[in-house]
């Protein structure tokens, strides 16, 4: 008789609390990880913003040297048409003195001599001056040759900073994608975390109200159909079903102790009617009793304690059927009321 009682309670052990501490443990790990990618993702937003501000700058300084080199390159070409003119002529002056200076030596008059050496005279003069000419556009060619080499020095300093910043900017990418890899990750093990927790409180609200006739679960929801909780037509709880609403109210206050404070959570619940009109002076509509339904629901459970922080109260009418049949059996299922544990 000891042996069978040490494993009853053996069998007794309750590790609902342990599971939920996990859950609330993992939650917590969750928020942080997503706390991180938003405060990582405001950084590599602003650092990629002023890179490209950068780069920006950095073309538009790449695109006003070329131009500046362009423009260069046009004087320096002028400067050389110049210089070759400046040579012909030099050229053409040299072989106008040579010629006079000829004709001087060979002048037998006075007159024709002194003329002849006006006119060479005149010719040197001519000659020095396209001389200096010559001399001032050389300069000017060396000086812009001079500008030329820098600003080509200025364009691939500048295109290597832009290469660096493009270079930066793709691991900056690159931590941005692993980041939004990592936070999917994150989400998709925080959905089937939650889908385990609802699927863990559905199994407790099961192992409470046990296998009533009219209960069950359809998908992410415990359904209720309405002839359990509510006479036909009416929104005024039965009798009958106090005990279940009372079971339910303690299990909702258990878990309000056990979810921690910072996870927002509610249990919906969801009136639903079949599609027979109704117009009553209390109840216009399929909605109006739908809702009606679903708020005596909600003030019952928030009558035994549960906090109403934790319960939503919504009417659908006719208009979310289950079976779209034109029978009494389809009609039955389509009256319900469904409870949903989500987040808020």
């Amino acid at each position: 008789m000891a042996l069978g009682r040490s494993r009853g309670r053996e069998r007794g052990i309750d590790y609902w609390p342990g599971f939920v501490d996990a859950l609330s443990t993992l939650l917590l790990v969750f928020v942080f990880l997503l706390s991180v990618f938003v405060i990582a993702q405001f950084f590599l937003s602003q650092e990629i913003t002023g890179k490209d501000n950068a780069m920006a700058r950095l073309q538009a300084q790449i695109r006003e040297l070329t131009e500046l080199l362009a423009l260069e390159r046009a004087n320096d070409a002028e400067s050389e048409s110049q210089i070759g003119a400046l040579r012909a002529s030099l050229l053409r002056l040299e072989q106008e003195r040579d010629a006079a200076l000829g004709e001087a030596a060979a002048a037998s008059a006075p007159e024709d001599l002194a003329a002849a050496q006006n006119r060479s005279a005149d010719l040197g003069r001519q000659l020095a001056q396209e001389q200096d000419a010559s001399a001032q556009a050389a300069a000017q060619i060396a000086i812009l040759n001079q500008q030329i080499a820098a600003l080509r020095r200025q364009i691939a300093a500048l295109e290597e900073a832009l290469n660096i910043a493009e270079t930066k900017d793709k691991e900056s990418q690159s931590r941005l994608s692993e980041l939004g890899r990592r936070l999917n990750v994150a989400l998709a093990q925080r959905v089937q975390e939650l889908t385990r927790y609802r699927s863990e409180f559905f199994g407790r609200l099961r192992a409470i109200l046990g296998d009533r006739p009219g209960v069950r679960i359809v998908g992410d929801r415990f359904v209720f159909q309405s002839e359990i909780l509510f006479d036909l037509g009416l929104a005024s709880l039965r009798p009958e079903a106090v005990p279940a609403l009372d079971q339910m109210a303690t299990a909702l206050k258990e878990l309000e102790q056990q979810i921690p404070p910072d996870i927002a959570w509610v249990l919906r619940v969801d009136g639903h009617t079949d599609n027979r009109p109704i117009q009553t002076p209390q109840y216009p509509s399929n909605w109006e009793l739908s809702a009606a339904r679903s708020i005596a629901v909600v003030q019952y459970l928030a009558s035994r304690g549960v906090s109403p922080t934790h319960l939503v109260a919504a009417g659908f009418g006719e208009y979310q059927p289950l079976d779209t049949a034109d029978t009494d059996e389809a009609r039955a299922r389509n009256r319900r009321i469904e409870l949903k544990l989500t987040e808020r």
